[in-house]
Formats: C-alpha cells, structure tokens, sequence
C-alpha cells in the first residue's frame, strides 16, 4: 500500500510535471537508476568549466599573444578549479537539508534570502557597493568581489521549492497563499533591479515557472501580470541607459559607433566565423573591437573562433543539463520539494545561457548577463556549480527506487 500523502504533497504530485504513465515510470527508472544521469552532468560541468577557460584565456589574448595565461586567463582557471571543488562537494549534501523541512524563519532557505536581501541593500549604500563600468553591483572584501544578485537569483530558488512543499501553504488562496509566497521574490526582484535588470526579470520568470509548476492557479498569475509588467516598464523607461539599449536594438547600424556598437561587433563576430570559425586563438574581433568579450560577449568570441559547429556544441551541453534536470524533476520517488528544486536549477541556467546567447546573436536587447560557466567571473561561477552539484546529488539519489 503506498504511504499516505499531505494534500500539498498531492498537489504538487498531480502538478505537469507528475503525470507519469506505469510505461514512463518503468522507462525513467532504467533511465535514472543507473549511473550515467549524475555522471552526464558531471562531464558537461566540467566540459563547460574547459571552454570557458579556453574561451577565457583566448578572448584576453594581446596583439602579440603573449597574455593568454596572465591576468584573466589565469583568474579563470583558478575559479574554474574552485568551481570543481565546490561542485564536488555540494554533490555530498543531501538536498533534504536544505529545502526538505520547508521555508519557516529558521530554515536554510529563507535565511539565504534574508542574507541576499541584506547584501543587495548594501550595493546601494554609497561607499560599500563597488561600481564597475558605471554600475553598482559588487561587494568587495579584499580581493574577492562578490555580485549580491547571483545571490538573490539562486536563493529564490531555494525558498520557493522549500516553501511550497511546506504543510498548510495553499497557492489556491490568493492572498494567504500566493501573495505570501510571492512576497519575499518581490522583494528580491526590487532590490536587484535597481542595479541589475536582466538578473532580476530572470528571477521573476524562475519564480512564475515554479509556482506553476507547483500549482499555482492560472487567473492569480494573470491577475499579478499587469502590476509586473508595469512596474519593469517603470525601471527600463525611467534609465535613460535601458531605454537607448532599447532603442538601439530596434535598428543597431543607426548608430553603428555609438549605442549599437556593441551589437554591431558582435553580429561581426558571427559573420567572421563561418561554420568551422577562424581557429581557437585567431579571433581578431577581440583584439579591441568586441567589448566585454570576456563576459557578456564571450558566445560571439566563440562563434568567431570555433565558428556555427562550436556554438552548437555550447548549445547542447545547456541542453543536456536542462535534460538531466528536468528528468530528476519527474521522479516519483523523490520529495516534492527536491523535485521542485532540480526544477528550478535546470530552469535558472537554461534561461540565463537563452538570455545571453539571444544577446549576442542580437535577438534582445543588450543584458549584462553571463554565459553560466564560461564567461569570466568568480563568485557567480562557483554558486552555479555548488547548485549543479546539488542537482548531481539529486540524481544520484534517483537511482533508489
């Protein structure tokens, strides 16, 4: 006899997520019982680790390539390495303890979005945040810069899956149960958004999937829709920088040296590669032409160097990851709350890489968003890959029948 359940456990059980047939269960089960789901991650954290320092290392290339293992190249590859060892790790740690005793005022969650909020005020205070090409987003403590939002985006994450699962949270009650729920991400979104807008509409799109995902009713999310859209209307209309990279993207050679010159450049880089690239090294658009290419542009440094078929290849490691994820999300023998979790992970990175790949080839407007594991960065890095290792010791405990 199956043991009973909670009504919220149900819920989310019968949510789109759970529907499996006896045939799906019996398939997902050869699936994930044995080793290769976790091992798969494993292989594309570190395939994607590699490229970036590659990618890395190559964009900070001199004229006379004698920079490629000094500064940013080097960085990269200590972070890279930091980033295994934090992956390693969090694989080690039972997501149970973090989201399996639900999203009180003494849980991990919810502590981790207190801290994110905490940090995210303090960005704004004159004199602690660290401003870097003219905006503020960075707490430094000595030589170690830390970027509150990354903070906030995957502490959202974790309260929502720990707080759904929760017993007597009831999404079907508009203001006891969304309103509740929403209300922490709201804050969160608020306070990054000043500063960062691509970070925070990111966790507002995350959040909305997984209360959907959880059961979240229809009419609540449209009721919520039009106060969202209006207040990011507010924050992108009252920035004169928002609304000329608005404009800007409506027609790029407008302005080809001016507000679309990073576009321009980038689109150049796409053109310049082909379909097999220049060769890695050989990209001549990073020589002084392409700005952040270490960063935000890092995908069209690859589109120049390892051309179409090395773009694709990028791709579908995000793709395989989202793959993994989502599969560990329709195993029944898992918590809810876990299952929501591995969810949320999956989603976060798959629409940030959507995000920052859709800017390099032009299709949105310019975010100073990073590729997940590839661009140049520390702290955003290493707390990508202690999720992913939690996502790997999801699937590893999938394996149990």
């Amino acid at each position: 006899m199956p043991e009973p359940t909670t009504d919220r456990t149900a819920r989310i059980q019968v949510s789109s997520l759970d529907r499996p047939s006896p045939d799906n269960v019996t398939m997902q089960a050869r699936v994930l019982d044995g080793p290769r789901s976790w091992h798969a991650l494993v292989v594309l954290t570190v395939a994607l680790l590699g490229v970036g320092v590659l990618m890395v290392a190559s964009a900070s290339m001199s004229v006379d390539a004698t920079s490629v293992w000094s500064g940013r190249g080097l960085k990269q590859l200590a972070f890279a390495a930091a980033g295994a060892i934090a992956f390693g790790v969090a694989s080690l740690i039972p997501a149970r303890l973090l989201v399996g005793h639900g999203g009180g005022v003494r849980s991990i969650p919810f502590l981790a979005v207190v801290l994110a909020s905490i940090a995210c005020l303090a960005v704004l205070i004159p004199g602690i945040g660290t401003e870097v090409n003219g905006a503020s987003r960075w707490l430094r403590f000595g030589p170690i810069q830390i970027q509150p939002s990354e903070l906030a985006k995957w502490a959202a994450v974790l309260w929502i899956a720990a707080w759904l699962a929760r017993p007597g949270v009831d999404l079907s009650r508009f203001f006891k149960g969304f309103c509740v729920t929403c209300l922490p991400i709201g804050i969160l979104c608020l306070l990054v958004v000043i500063e960062d807008f691509g970070t925070a509409a990111l966790i507002g799109l995350v959040a909305t999937l997984m209360l959907v995902v959880g059961g979240a009713k229809l009419w609540h999310l449209l009721v919520t829709l039009p106060p969202a859209l209006l207040a990011a209307w507010y924050f992108v209309a009252g920035t004169p920088y928002r609304m000329v990279r608005l404009t800007s993207f409506l027609d790029p050679w407008a302005d080809a040296q001016g507000s679309g010159y990073h576009m321009v450049q980038s689109l150049l880089s796409f053109a310049s590669g082909g379909l097999t690239g220049r060769g890695l090294g050989s990209g001549i658009q990073k020589l002084g032409y392409l700005p952040e290419d270490t960063t935000d542009f890092v995908f069209a440094v690859i589109a120049e160097e390892l051309g179409l078929a090395g773009c694709a290849l990028v791709v579908f490691m995000f793709i395989g990851i989202a793959m993994l994820a989502f599969r560990a999300t329709r195993r029944a023998s898992l918590d809810p709350a876990i299952r929501l979790l591995a969810f949320g992970i999956g989603i976060t990175i798959s629409l940030q890489a959507v995000v920052n790949i859709a800017v390099a080839t032009v299709s949105m407007p310019t975010k100073g968003m990073s590729l997940p594991l590839i661009s140049a960065g520390g702290s955003g890095m290493i707390v990508t890959c202690i999720m992913l290792g939690l996502l790997a010791g999801i699937l590893r405990q999938s394996r149990t029948p």
